[in-house]
């Protein structure tokens, strides 16, 4: 799988650690074990949600739609054993599965890839939901693999298999971590602090696992599902970049302009990164 920078920042420590006073340290230590131990949810916070939000009239917002294509011929699918880990073969039919590097549908369309806004929405500000994005471990895979978080929304790692994971954030920007999910039904929960793209996710105890998260300072962004598709709309009238980024085929952007209840359509093409 071609490198991508983020992911090649492995994380130096477990998120959500603050400095700890000489006097609590030893009961803070207890008290995490304790929350480990019974399955409880574990969470950390890296910094306050974002200001007051300015009201959007919608008879002033648009929507841009579009594809992101792929052009060339992507490396064939190549084969994962999984039957190292015993319960993670008995999880998985034929104790195998494909790489994802590349999911691409009819005349190129690219699944998987991150599509945001970039340039143009420079000063505004936007609500933060308070429900979590959530990223499952199931069957010894990332699902899904591509999200989208808002800075100051957390996002949820559930460990939805009977064994260890290990979640292990590779981010430049925000703060790492690195997380042991020793059971099922285990749930790490993080709040980014800034945006970033792209934050990786892996597992240190299976390495063929990974995810990608986009954290963003506002909502507007989207994943292609399996027919290339995105729709970024309630987009305020204005000129925007937008950019597609892939964890493969890397990024590519283009320039849109949003009219009062307008549609405008985009498309984005990546090429087949030469080896």
């Amino acid at each position: 799988m071609p490198t991508f920078p983020a992911r090649t920042a492995h994380e130096r420590q477990a998120t959500g650690h603050r400095a700890i006073r000489a006097g609590g340290a030893w009961a803070l230590c207890v008290l995490a074990l304790a929350a480990t131990a019974c399955g409880g949810t574990a969470s950390s916070t890296s910094g306050p949600a974002s200001g007051p939000a300015a009201a959007l009239d919608p008879s002033t917002t648009g929507t841009v739609t579009g594809r992101v294509v792929l052009t060339g011929t992507p490396p064939a699918a190549q084969t994962i054993r999984v039957d190292g880990d015993k319960t993670c073969a008995a999880l998985v039919p034929g104790a195998a599965r494909l790489t994802e590097s590349y999911v691409v549908g009819a005349d190129g369309a690219l699944a998987n890839a991150f599509v945001y806004v970039k340039t143009g929405l420079e000063g505004r500000t936007f609500p933060v939901p308070s429900e979590p994005v959530v990223v499952d471990q199931q069957q010894c895979w990332y699902t899904p693999r591509v999200v989208g978080v808002r800075v100051g929304q957390p996002l949820q790692v559930l460990n939805s298999d009977p064994l260890l994971h290990n979640v292990r954030a590779e981010a430049a920007i925000n703060q790492p971590f690195n997380q042991g999910q020793p059971a099922r039904g285990m749930r790490y929960s993080h709040t980014f602090s800034t945006d970033e793209v792209m934050v990786a996710l892996s597992c240190d105890v299976h390495a063929w696992m990974h995810a990608w998260v986009g954290v963003m300072n506002h909502p507007y962004f989207a994943v292609t599902g399996d027919d290339g598709t995105f729709s970024l709309p309630d987009l305020p009238a204005g000129t925007y970049v937008v950019e597609a980024w892939h964890e493969a085929a890397g990024t590519t952007t283009g320039t849109v302009a949003v009219t009062a209840q307008g549609t405008a359509v985009l498309t984005l093409s990546l090429p087949v990164p030469s080896a």
